[in-house]
């Protein structure tokens, strides 16, 4: 069974782990980012970050510097360093944009990060030291709107980006202030910063909510508001292969093996689809729903006629789903091990609920195939 955690009602907009799991931060759906601390067998309040003055949007927690940066639809980032009275002390990011900033991640060296937004663009943001800040530089065409999903190649330099214009695109954000020459990838040589390395479309036509790179860096996967999950290998010419899946849209997603991909979204339920170079194919779902159902089945039929007669009805009007996650599902993220070797996954979701969800359950039934 998976390990689940509730944090009220307010939806959970986002959220990030620290390096060895023992502190989480979160954002409940407004101006505020929640942090907190494993303690005594729960999850206890230990700081609240509250410089944004409008929804906060994206969090992500670099492992080794033990920084947070946050952004929000207040068009403004935020880096955040622990001091040591405790305390999160907050430095403001020089965005320039003029729309609400949608998503932001640190790069795979933590030496940058980038943040997408509704201004069409991205911002890659690096410290210089000179002046002491956080300045940005951006990456603009061909995006023709929002920015709503990006992730990092490991090689620290390529950033794919997934927009409401149906298309993914892949761009190089070298910086030669932070940033040594980088070596040819099968994405291409020429990297200069700006410089679109690969651009692609499912064909359908349906906004990129989640989009992410393999361990290898070899392939980019990403999901669509039209239900479909796409992959490109560009060791095989940048071959593109789509499934349309029957679910409801998807909205998060993260590589947990090199051919191996878990997604959630509307359907409030995370599968996990295969790829073999040819097929993208369905070969589990974590939540064990079914299962849950039989064991309730028993007595379902007793406890179904006994509240329509508590309630002096002649119909159910429930709506609790069978699912661990009773809404949407926001976010998706490694919690143990990495994108070449996951064993355990986290989502949050508009119910509130934080899960962890265990994967080694699928390499013992033979489906977790490399």
């Amino acid at each position: 069974m998976p390990d689940t955690f509730s944090f009220g009602i307010d939806p959970l907009t986002c959220h990030a782990w620290n390096h060895d799991h023992s502190q989480l931060a979160l954002s409940p759906n407004n101006h505020e980012v929640h942090v907190y601390k494993w303690s005594d067998g729960k999850w206890k309040l230990s700081d609240v970050l509250a410089e944004h003055v409008q929804r906060v949007t994206g969090i992500d927690w670099a492992p080794k510097s033990n920084r947070i940066v946050t952004c929000g639809v207040d068009r403004n980032a935020y880096v955040w360093t622990l001091q040591p009275d405790g305390k999160w002390k907050p430095a403001l990011v020089i965005l320039r944009i003029n729309r609400a900033a949608t998503c932001v991640k640190w790069s795979p060296l933590e030496t940058k990060f980038a943040v997408g937004s509704g201004a069409r663009l991205i911002s890659v943001c690096y410290f210089e030291q000179e002046n002491d800040w956080w300045v940005s530089k951006h990456i603009k065409k061909p995006i023709r709107s929002t920015v709503t999903c990006i992730d990092w190649h490991p090689n620290n330099i390529l950033l794919a980006c997934g927009s409401s214009d149906f298309k993914a695109r892949v761009f190089s954000a070298y910086i030669k202030e932070v940033d040594e020459k980088p070596n040819a990838t099968s994405w291409g040589s020429k990297m200069p910063f700006g410089n679109l390395m690969a651009e692609f479309s499912n064909g359908s036509g349906g906004w990129v909510h989640g989009i992410s790179f393999s361990a290898s860096g070899e392939k980019v996967a990403w999901v669509g508001h039209d239900s479909s999950i796409s992959v490109v290998n560009a060791a095989d010419g940048s071959k593109l292969t789509t499934l349309k899946t029957d679910s409801l849209p998807f909205v998060t997603l993260t590589w947990i093996k090199e051919n191996n991909i878990v997604v959630a979204g509307y359907d409030c339920s995370p599968a996990v689809f295969s790829y073999d170079g040819e097929n993208v194919v369905l070969i589990a779902r974590l939540d064990d729903s079914e299962t849950k159902q039989q064991q309730g089945s028993k007595f379902s039929a007793m406890k179904h006629f006994r509240s329509l007669d508590n309630r002096a009805t002649v119909e159910s009007n429930d709506t609790t789903l069978e699912t661990v996650h009773q809404n949407t599902v926001t976010q998706v993220t490694i919690y143990a091990g990495t994108k070449a070797n996951c064993t355990k996954c986290s989502t949050s979701g508009i119910d509130g609920q934080l899960v962890i969800w265990d994967l080694r359950s699928l390499e013992n039934s033979g489906s977790n195939s490399a």
